[in-house]
């Protein structure tokens, strides 16, 4: 679906669910291919299979920790999921849910008191940017379905959700696996120097973990090993011209360094749009 389409589908076509009706989702259409369909999510049982997922994926795949998550019940939580919507792709043959996002509108976080990635970052330059802003995260895949369509479904109803609610920037901590910031000296110099945000959207690292980016100087980077070392959803995002925040921020609860990714949708060109939109492209 392109991202035009969806801004036509999600004015003429919204769906309300009971769930909706009490003031808890907003609408969306479900979105449905052959083997998928992503929703939202409306029970708490809902909720319960994309924390057990995201249990799966962040703790047993990438051994991440922190106070909330629930190891006897399997469950990867915090104390926001209530206040975020939560995109669910489930394998239409099994039901079960194999991909979830989570995003977060401004209002959502007013609720909420603050977006998860404030404890990160500095996000005055994007909440006084005049702009209409929502925050993602907790992205990820039933490690089955990956480098299949399961995730350009995902990223169909993202842009269908974008359009309906008039979203203008999308933004949020996407992450490198483990705290050796030696090891990682190459993509994040690389972030660094080719794909800063602009300044007026360019939030910063938390002074309690700043990790600079500026590592290795331009003319000494291997581009082409540091591209290897960037995981591919930061990759996607790049690809659609996506840029990051100043410096890094050090998770050693979640066994991760953090960079803060933003993407300006009015920045897209026709087939960054195409792909964003979930179509693929000849190219």
């Amino acid at each position: 679906m392109r991202f035009a389409q969806a801004l036509r589908l999600a004015r003429v076509l919204p769906i309300t669910t009971a769930a909706e009706q009490e003031g808890r989702f907003s609408p969306m259409i479900p979105a449905v291919a052959a083997d998928f369909q992503v929703r939202l999510a409306e029970t708490p049982q809902d909720l319960i299979a994309a924390q057990r997922l995201r249990y799966d994926v962040f703790v047993r795949e990438l051994g991440a920790g922190g106070a909330c998550v629930d190891h006897v019940q399997g469950l990867e939580k915090d104390e926001l999921d209530p206040f975020f919507d939560h995109l669910l792709l489930t394998d239409r043959q099994t039901e079960a849910v194999v991909g979830v996002y989570r995003v977060m509108r401004p209002e959502m976080a007013q609720r909420a008191g603050r977006y998860y990635s404030s404890d990160e970052y500095d996000l005055d330059p994007l909440i006084h940017s005049g702009r209409r802003i929502l925050e993602l995260g907790r992205s990820c895949l039933h490690r089955d379905y990956r480098g299949g369509l399961g995730m350009h479904q995902l990223w169909s109803a993202l842009a269908q959700y974008v359009a309906q609610h008039r979203i203008e920037v999308l933004f949020g901590v996407a992450s490198f696996h483990g705290t050796d910031i030696d090891a990682l000296a190459q993509p994040l110099s690389l972030l660094h120097h080719r794909h800063l945000a602009p300044p007026e959207l360019r939030v910063k690292a938390r002074e309690t973990s700043f990790q600079n980016m500026n590592l290795i100087s331009e003319d000494k980077l291997e581009r082409k090993a540091a591209m290897m070392q960037i995981p591919s959803l930061i990759k996607a995002y790049l690809r659609l011209g996506g840029c990051v925040g100043e410096g890094a921020f050090v998770d050693h609860e979640f066994n991760t360094t953090d960079v803060c990714l933003i993407m300006d949708t009015a920045q897209m060109s026709s087939r960054q749009a195409r792909i964003y939109g979930g179509q693929r492209t000849g190219a």
